[in-house]
């Protein structure tokens, strides 16, 4: 038999009506301050705590934005962050859904919409368009961090071509010609910056290098091996966990970085920020891609705003201990 205690039971004990006991538990108006002590009071000595499915089911909006992420990621990690925060704000709820090796993106959505969110956010998602304009069809769709060429569905993403041409420009600067790239896979993110790369290497008169990887570490030890013994003097990697599985390569091999090896990555997650880490690497601001994320759905949702909304947000370069001249100058380090 079910002993968990009721609104009604606080109330009892209280002395007043459930809807002042609902009142209070809301923080809505109305209730003296005395009776919302004692409310409260009453409450922690009951153990009592609201059955958030009923309740988000008698309202007639539930005023939920379903997040879909891949839980290996630390950068979306700290977008989940900072989307909580805006939600808070505003007073909406986040639910999460996680990408593994045995939860599909399929199978992910399908339990945001399972949970009855109003809208979802989706951080770089893989699936086609047309795969996404259907569900757009059911909720409003807010793809972030992916270009995704739809009228259905609103894109926040940062402009990858801009910050992987960023990221060259800085070791061209210090010299370098020959500068690898570690693919990160076939995902839809990862192709747009290896065509970032490959446009940025040719614009300046350098031959593109590309290797196979993917977004894990274990794909930049891979990369890293194949690149120990090349002429390659600089490698920029599709994300940072990718750069930070060529760090452990390098490091197990003896190649000296930055001294022999420029190693440059692309999200500038909590990682990269680690001091013996320290990865140079492209800040995508998280904080404004979720202000913005989490603003086109409510929009959508609060505002009735149909015509489509694609933000495009410039990466900024954050230059740390991972890059340094090239070996042949004589000049310091950057």
């Amino acid at each position: 038999m079910d002993q968990r205690p009721r609104l009604e039971d606080v109330a009892a004990r209280v002395g007043v009506s459930t809807a002042s006991v609902s009142l209070v538990l809301r923080g809505a108006p109305g209730p003296s301050e005395q009776t919302r002590q004692r409310v409260l009071a009453a409450a922690a000595e009951l153990g009592y705590r609201a059955d958030r499915a009923a309740s988000l089911l008698a309202r007639r909006r539930r005023h939920q934005l379903g997040v879909l992420l891949d839980v290996r990621s630390p950068y979306h990690a700290e977008l989940v962050e900072e989307i909580q925060v805006e939600a808070d704000r505003i007073g909406y709820e986040v639910v999460l859904s996680t990408l593994t090796r045995s939860h599909s993106e399929e199978r992910a959505l399908e339990s945001l919409l399972d949970f009855r969110c109003e809208a979802v956010l989706l951080l770089g998602p893989d699936s086609s368009a047309s795969a996404l304009e259907k569900v757009a069809a059911q909720v409003p769709v807010v793809v972030v961090g992916r270009q995704v060429d739809s009228a259905a569905v609103d894109v926040v993403r940062p402009a990858d071509d801009v910050g992987v041409a960023a990221a060259l420009g800085h070791l061209i600067s210090l010299g370098h010609r020959d500068i690898a790239f570690v693919d990160g896979g076939r995902g839809a993110v990862a192709t747009t910056r290896r065509r970032g790369y490959r446009t940025a290497m040719r614009r300046a008169g350098l031959a593109p290098r590309v290797i196979a990887g993917d977004h894990t570490e274990e794909g930049g030890i891979r990369a890293g091996r194949a690149l120990v013994g090349s002429a390659s003097t600089a490698v920029v990697a599709s994300n940072d966990r990718c750069a930070v599985g060529l760090l452990d390569a390098f490091l197990r091999a003896g190649v000296d970085v930055p001294g022999a090896m420029s190693v440059v990555g692309y999200d500038d997650s909590t990682l990269a920020r680690l001091a013996h880490i320290d990865l140079t690497t492209v800040n995508q601001d998280a904080p404004a891609q979720a202000r913005h994320a989490v603003a086109a759905a409510v929009s959508r949702l609060d505002e009735r705003r149909t015509d489509r909304v694609e933000v495009v947000l410039e990466p900024r370069l954050v230059i740390r201990g991972t890059t340094a001249r090239h070996p042949g100058s004589t000049r310091a380090r950057a």
